[in-house]
């Protein structure tokens, strides 16, 4: 017996079994939840057996990866195969503890999460990895989907590495960086001569059409289950027991009972909800007590869900989108109304800021040795907002997620360093550069 169960819609609670519905509610268009056997889960599986040794054994084989396939027992889907390609890399990124980052915000714990390591380099890795282990599972020609770079640029990989036929559709404006990955990958690209928003909806009229899997963001569920992962890794890589802090993971090296706060960028919404239903995921299994505090980012131009979460509505306006963040330029989340909730469940909240004070972050990290591209330096642009605004207080440990790696746009990062000098191949030139 699978313990995948089947669905349930996210507006009306309506549910559905597995091969009744692919993607949106039929009665409503509310996003789907995946439901799992919890109770099957919990009996095979402890979280001893999960975390730790990184070992797990999917029927008689031993699987020993330091991936997000280390969860698989949490996961609605089968093995996928594919060892030894990237597909079976992605996940498990690296947390770090940034000491000169804690003390210029007076924080005593402070991590931040990095997922410029992911096979692609962004966190979108996740998602469409179990997007393409799901197109594998019901024997799908072609996968198809909509991205401003990222997404399509982790399903143009993870299709590669098992030889699934991948199509792109992507706002013409994309960075070239990411642009580049997609073709380098060998999936075919369309780049559309409008908005994301526009590029997602064409995406679907196109896979209803040709009857292609449609892997868009929010749209399919699958999405949600590979986020999810990410609330995992931060479970078993802070060693966390209840919803404390053990261990000398913290900056200042010494525990800390309060719970943990996550920051995370936010644009269609997915990422903060997949985080969340991970928590979720672990509270049911009765793995955590409860639930950490979950804060969304959104740039200023691109604001709409937090425009929601203060309005305190579940309705989510569309905006028209303006920032040099393209990760998270959205004008009509699709996963809006989970992402308010991710914030309103939690005792989280939202935090909108600017493209001046994105690109500052940019400066910040890229000086703690990551470098992040702006919608993943969003997060941590928020934290210092948070911080300034006394939302978050110095005994409050707090996890940042750094989303994508700042060579997904180099342009960007030009924009907050100054120009090398060039000089000419002598050693007076190098004094007189440098003032000696």
């Amino acid at each position: 017996m699978s313990k995948f169960l089947g669905y349930r819609c996210s507006l009306c609670g309506t549910e559905y079994l597995p091969d009744q519905v692919p993607y949106n509610c039929p009665a409503d268009g509310g996003n789907l939840d995946v439901v799992l056997d919890l109770d099957r889960i919990k009996r095979e599986n402890t979280p001893d057996s999960l975390r730790g040794s990184g070992e797990q054994r999917s029927g008689s084989r031993r699987l020993d990866d330091h991936s997000l396939w280390r969860y698989l027992p949490l996961l609605p889907v089968s093995d996928p195969g594919g060892e030894g390609t990237p597909l079976r890399a992605a996940g498990f990124t690296p947390i770090f503890s940034p000491p000169r980052l804690a003390e210029s915000l007076g924080l005593k714990h402070l991590w931040i999460k990095d997922e410029s390591r992911n096979p692609t380099a962004s966190f979108k890795d996740r998602a469409s990895a179990l997007a393409v282990a799901r197109a594998r599972e019901i024997g799908a020609d072609v996968i198809v989907t909509a991205s401003s770079g990222n997404a399509g640029a982790a399903l143009a990989g993870m299709s590669a590495a098992v030889g699934q036929k991948a199509i792109i559709f992507v706002p013409r404006t994309a960075p070239p960086a990411k642009v580049a990955q997609l073709l380098i990958y060998g999936s075919t690209v369309l780049l559309v001569d409008s908005t994301y928003d526009d590029a997602f909806d064409l995406s679907l009229e196109a896979a209803h059409e040709f009857g292609w899997y449609c892997r868009n963001t929010g749209y399919n569920p699958f999405t949600l289950e590979g986020k999810k992962t990410a609330a995992f890794e931060i479970w078993e890589q802070l060693g966390l027991i209840g919803d404390r802090l053990i261990g000398d993971w913290s900056t200042s090296n010494q525990s800390t009972d309060q719970p943990i706060t996550i920051f995370v960028s936010v644009g269609d919404g997915n990422i903060i909800s997949g985080i969340h239903k991970g928590f979720k995921d672990l509270l049911a299994l009765g793995w955590i007590e409860q639930m950490p505090r979950l804060f969304g980012v959104q740039a200023e131009g691109s604001a709409a869900v937090a425009n929601a979460f203060r309005a305190g509505v579940e309705v989510i306006t569309p905006v028209e989108a303006r920032t040099l963040a393209d990760g998270i330029s959205v004008g009509l989340p699709r996963d809006g109304v989970r992402a308010i909730r991710a914030a309103t469940q939690t005792r989280g909240g939202y935090v909108t800021v600017s493209d001046e004070q994105i690109l500052a972050a940019m400066g910040a990290l890229g000086k703690a040795g990551i470098f992040a591209e702006p919608a993943g330096a969003a997060g941590y642009a928020g934290l210092v907002k948070a911080v300034e605004q006394g939302w978050i207080g110095p005994d409050d440990p707090v996890v940042v997620i750094n989303t994508g790696s700042g060579l997904k746009d180099v342009g960007a990062a030009m924009k907050v360093v100054s120009a090398a000098p060039v000089i000419e191949p002598s050693l007076k030139a190098v004094k007189t550069a440098l003032k000696l």
